[in-house]
């Protein structure tokens, strides 16, 4: 489910008796959400929450996976691989608000995220090897080691979340300080916000010298908007500047 207001748009994961589990449906239902997000630009920040108390996402879904045979497994393993990567590659600021526990395929997506928040009573691990599997779907690679369950201190040292907070009574201290972050990025020129995302993912991937270059190009892409006179503008005449992703 996706509620829209005012730039933000939130994800929201509700497959309670499931914990969140990653299972096919869920998987398709997400990747083709992701994929119209991706084509919105009115949409300036991404937030992914749980509406199940105590979980943001438990991993994917043993039950299902038990059933299926390898052929199955392996398609559907690279179909939530391509979710994660989808995620990544939205253009606009993600954030994960973990406000319960992320094991495996549910680390691995606030992994995918830029942003991660979490409350003090969260956990997380990659704890694939338990069953027998390894991550498959980018945590591996996105978490430059193996990990036991981290709790929230952990996570902070690691630079694993951005931001840790109390849980409060209502368990979504971590959602509300995920808006926070979403609201401190609203304000601020939208295409600046994706070319300056574009560079610094594709810029960690390659020497200093490519990674100037596609500096270069993204700034390119900001030079001839209407924001960037906005900008100026909103300078010189020291006010606010309304920009409009243009």
């Amino acid at each position: 489910v996706a509620f829209f207001f005012s730039g933000i748009v939130e994800v929201l994961m509700c497959r309670h008796k499931a914990r969140n589990a990653l299972g096919h449906v869920f998987v398709s239902q997400m990747r083709e959400l992701v994929s119209t997000l991706s084509n919105d630009s009115a949409v300036r920040v991404v937030v992914f929450r749980s509406l199940v108390s105590g979980v943001f996402c438990a991993g994917a879904d043993l039950k299902e996976r038990a059933l299926m045979n390898n052929t199955e497994s392996d398609l559907f393993v690279h179909s939530l691989r391509s979710l994660m990567t989808q995620i990544a590659s939205l253009p606009m600021p993600t954030i994960a608000a973990m406000d319960g526990v992320a094991l495996g395929g549910g680390l691995e997506l606030a992994l995918a995220c830029d942003l991660r928040t979490a409350a003090h009573s969260a956990q997380m691990g990659l704890i694939e090897t338990t069953r027998g599997l390894l991550p498959g779907a980018g945590g591996s690679q996105r978490l430059p080691r193996m990990v036991e369950t981290l709790t929230w201190q952990t996570a902070l040292e690691m630079g694993l979340v951005n931001r840790a907070v109390e849980q409060n009574q209502t368990g979504d201290a971590a959602y509300r300080e995920a808006l926070n972050l979403a609201r401190e990025i609203l304000p601020q020129a939208p295409i600046a916000v994706r070319m300056a995302k574009e560079a610094m993912n594709r810029g960690v991937e390659v020497d200093i010298s490519s990674a100037m270059a596609i500096e270069r190009m993204c700034y390119a892409q900001v030079i001839p908007t209407r924001d960037r006179q906005e900008g100026m503008a909103a300078f010189l005449e020291k006010r606010p500047p309304r920009y409009s992703g243009e």
